[in-house]
């Protein structure tokens, strides 16, 4: 471990106070997926259940494109978005009654980060606690105003190199910005910044270990006065105050992709872990051997060289639709498992690279464990996990002592928070991608499809679908709601729904 701690700006980091309850007072969905990456708002809300843009809709606004969600202060929206060919990133205060922009800021860059197909230079939500809000653009760094748009200061990054484009949100706790930087591969971190000067207070360099991967697209979140993220190979708490690591729970999968924000309830931490390989979706399109040498084996000498296996190829997200999902060459994948470097696969080689996806199964999904102690947790810790109905990139929602899932395919998954009972596993009947994470409100669950149909069913041990709102626009970000407000942010636009 390799932390770094700035003296000459520590005094924020000592007047660092559990920042929650300072939002009960207000009208705040303040960062990615509102208070704390909860997902849940306020218990007096009551926005409507069905809506659309010719039901409930008070306002749309344009925006220039982008996946930021909604982040909101009072009467104030923040957002994102950018602009492709004039290499422009933008930044929005919207008025949320009127839906009226009351200013908007523009960077300029030389190039953008590379992302995903499906992915953006607008990908961050942006934080605020009311007299600051932080914008964070991976192909530029963070960016600091006032309410009134007046900038306080900036701090330029390197575009990063990562997988998939830097997916985190910044996050404001007391005096600090937190930023997880643990998905850049050139020098993963993570790094608390004086949120009044720009300075850094500390920094902890992640040691990268053998066969580990730099890979978090996570936010963080704060539990007492530890900050706690998703990596690619556990889930971690670090001391706000210093940095230093307090306690790691491994996660069994060293090169997962650490896509989720982990959520907090009752003191158990509950985090998915997803591997493609080992995803069933996956694992269902491989033949056993024989199957693959009645298929594949042209000279019938009941061995498969590459070049053969290059005729089989896999979906990686078949449940995601055609448009986002990869067609893969078996071949390009299962040189790694030609042990003798022969160019031959045989039964024994096939049957070796089965059983690694069958262990990734294993490894993967929903895991449980309580919050505390020193060290390594995992054997202390851990409470429960299942392997099946895990998604890709939603975040799991901790609700009413009840934790939902939902995957791409419009899969939901209900659980006993406590125990792990599974309640169901069924399809809300919206097909295709989910990005968006889902929310609650007043006894009701919302899950946004990226087709734009967000489905709202009751929360509790049995499905209930109450409504399917189609918007008919892409959705990538996840809803905000406050006074009785629904805000849904689509590729372009920004609308507010309520009676």
């Amino acid at each position: 471990m390799k932390r770094t701690i700035f003296p000459c700006i520590l005094l924020g980091a000592f007047f660092f106070i559990y920042a929650l309850p300072q939002y009960a007072q207000n009208i705040a969905w303040p960062q990615f997926r509102g208070i704390n990456c909860s997902g849940i708002a306020d218990a007096n809300q009551d926005p409507p259940i069905n809506f659309g843009k010719d039901q409930n809709m008070i306002w749309n606004t344009n925006l220039s494109t982008g996946q930021s969600s909604p982040c909101i202060w009072q009467d104030n929206i923040f957002i994102t978005g950018f602009e492709e060919e004039e290499k422009l990133l933008n930044m929005y205060c919207i008025d949320r009654i009127s839906g009226a922009i009351q200013w908007q800021k523009e960077i300029s860059v030389k190039e953008f980060e590379k992302v995903h197909v499906i992915s953006s230079p607008a990908n961050a939500t942006p934080a605020t606690d009311g007299e600051r809000v932080v914008f964070y653009f991976s192909s530029y760094g963070l960016l600091c105003y006032d309410m009134n748009g007046e900038k306080q200061w900036e701090m330029k990054m390197p575009i990063p190199k990562s997988r998939h484009g830097m997916g985190t949100s910044p996050v404001i706790s007391g005096d600090l910005v937190i930023m997880n930087c643990f998905g850049h591969e050139n020098d993963p971190c993570l790094l608390t910044i004086n949120k009044y000067n720009g300075e850094t207070v500390w920094r902890y360099s992640w040691p990268i270990e053998e066969g580990e991967r730099a890979d978090s697209y996570s936010t963080p979140v704060i539990y007492k006065n530890q900050i706690i993220i998703y990596r690619s190979a556990d889930v971690s708490a670090y001391d706000v105050k210093t940095g230093n690591q307090v306690w790691r729970f491994l996660t069994g999968l060293g090169v997962g992709d650490a896509v989720c924000t982990p959520v907090i309830g009752n003191d158990i931490v509950y985090v998915t872990v997803f591997s493609t390989i080992g995803n069933t979706e996956v694992r269902a399109q491989f033949p056993d051997f024989a199957g693959l040498v009645s298929k594949y084996d042209e000279n019938q000498d009941r061995l498969i060289t590459l070049e053969e296996l290059g005729g089989f190829e896999f979906n990686n997200s078949p449940e995601k639709g055609a448009e986002i999902s990869s067609v893969i060459k078996a071949s390009k994948w299962a040189r790694h498992f030609d042990h003798n470097k022969d160019n031959y696969i045989d039964s024994t080689e096939w049957a070796s690279m089965i059983e690694y996806c069958e262990s990734d199964y294993l490894k993967q999904g929903i895991k449980a464990f309580r919050v505390g102690g020193e060290g390594d947790i995992i054997f202390s810790n851990f409470i429960w996990g299942e392997s099946d109905h895990v998604p890709h990139v939603t975040s799991p929602l901790f609700y009413n002592d009840r934790v939902y899932m939902v995957k791409s395919g419009g899969i939901v998954s209900c659980f006993r928070a406590e125990e792990g009972e599974l309640l169901y596993n069924e399809r809300i009947g919206t097909a295709g991608a989910y990005f968006a994470s889902p929310i609650a409100v007043n006894g009701r669950i919302l899950f946004s499809s990226r087709t734009g149909v967000i489905t709202v069913v009751e929360a509790g041990d049995q499905m209930n679908i109450l409504a399917r709102n189609d918007l008919d626009e892409v959705i990538a970000a996840t809803p905000a709601i406050v006074d009785n407000k629904l805000y849904v942010r689509t590729a372009n636009s920004l609308y507010a729904f309520g009676d």
